[in-house]
């Protein structure tokens, strides 16, 4: 490389930190730092409706895949945080501030676990005395109905693609692949059943048999949540229950949800019915913090190499098989 490519390279090295550290600096200067450290609520909260602060209804979003951790990893502005969900529940079932929960859900719904762990978060809040409704986005399903399901009144928009009732697990086998390919593979386990599920070789009846019963109890529990939430007979939800995805208004002539509207109709529906008319309306966000900074500039500065980072890290995840209350187009 001749001395003048050197230098050329050299400018374009010096223009490319110019642009981060300006990139980094602008999102520091319009951060307001004294609000940051000095906020009392852990969670950022957004008046959507004026009223009087004695009486407060909250609203919490529930969007994205339903998963543990934080979707998009350490340095991205993530859709979903798993641990922030429950945090904001346990605050509104907590606080002597709020009366009432609207929760706001567009999720294609995801982990046992973790479905089951908000819903007996909403269950808490009831059982606290809190009404709870559930305003159901463009997709509420499997997961996502499964945590709408203890609500004391579910509103879904008439194009809302909700129910998907049911439980799936699967995983990718390329064992015919390989060996077409002459690809070998040698595991060593401690017993017959420790690779279950494993890519490498065709999955035994018994472990069919195994993992059927596994799915047949999991998809028992979502049956009973069904019952007891929505005070519905076994037979019928089982029939319900078959997997299919319902729009909202196919929902409503079943029985699965009780109205159709959107949020604004929702909180409407909640104030008018839970006589809160004059209560403030407000929506619960993640706080104003320093590792908030750090992910805005992180991404400002590395949005596609974030972009691939999360596609990465969820193909990871898809390769482990699990079972999911999750809805698949």
């Amino acid at each position: 490389m001749n001395q003048k490519r050197w230098i050329a390279l050299a400018i374009a090295i010096g223009l490319f930190v110019l642009s981060m550290v300006a990139q980094f600096t602008t999102t520091v200067a319009t951060t307001d730092f004294t609000e940051m450290f000095q906020s009392e609520s852990e969670y950022e909260e957004e008046v959507v409706e004026q009223g009087s602060v004695d009486e407060r209804v909250a609203v919490v979003n529930v969007e994205g895949v339903i998963q543990s951790g934080v979707t998009g990893g350490v340095f991205s502005g993530a859709t979903y945080n798993h641990d922030r969900i429950l945090g904001m529940l346990d605050h509104v079932k907590e606080s002597d501030q709020f009366e009432a929960l609207v929760l706001n859900v567009n999720t294609p719904g995801g982990g046992v676990v973790e479905s089951a762990e908000i819903h007996d978060r909403i269950v808490e809040i009831r059982d606290a005395g809190k009404p709870v409704y559930v305003s159901m986005g463009n997709t509420a399903a499997s997961g996502g109905y499964y945590i709408s399901a203890p609500a004391d009144k579910i509103v879904a928009h008439e194009a809302t693609l909700t129910g998907s009732i049911g439980v799936i697990m699967e995983s990718i086998n390329f064992a015919e692949l390989a060996d077409n390919l002459g690809v070998d593979f040698n595991t060593i386990t401690s017993g017959e059943y420790k690779d279950i599920m494993s890519s490498s070789r065709p999955m035994t009846d018994d472990e069919e048999e195994i993992l059927q019963t596994m799915v047949d109890d999991m998809y028992q529990d979502f049956v009973d949540v069904i019952v007891e939430g929505r005070d519905m007979d076994e037979s019928t939800v089982r029939e319900l229950g078959d997997g299919r995805v319902y729009t909202g208004s196919q929902a409503a002539e079943n029985g699965l949800v009780d109205s159709l509207g959107s949020l604004d109709d929702t909180i409407a529906q909640m104030k008018e019915e839970q006589d809160l008319q004059n209560a403030q309306v407000v929506e619960l966000g993640a706080g104003v913090g320093f590792n908030s900074l750090i992910n805005g500039a992180a991404t400002s500065l590395f949005g596609d190499e974030m972009r691939a980072s999360k596609l990465q890290e969820f193909m990871r995840q898809s390769n482990s098989p699990r079972a999911m209350y999750l809805y698949t187009e």
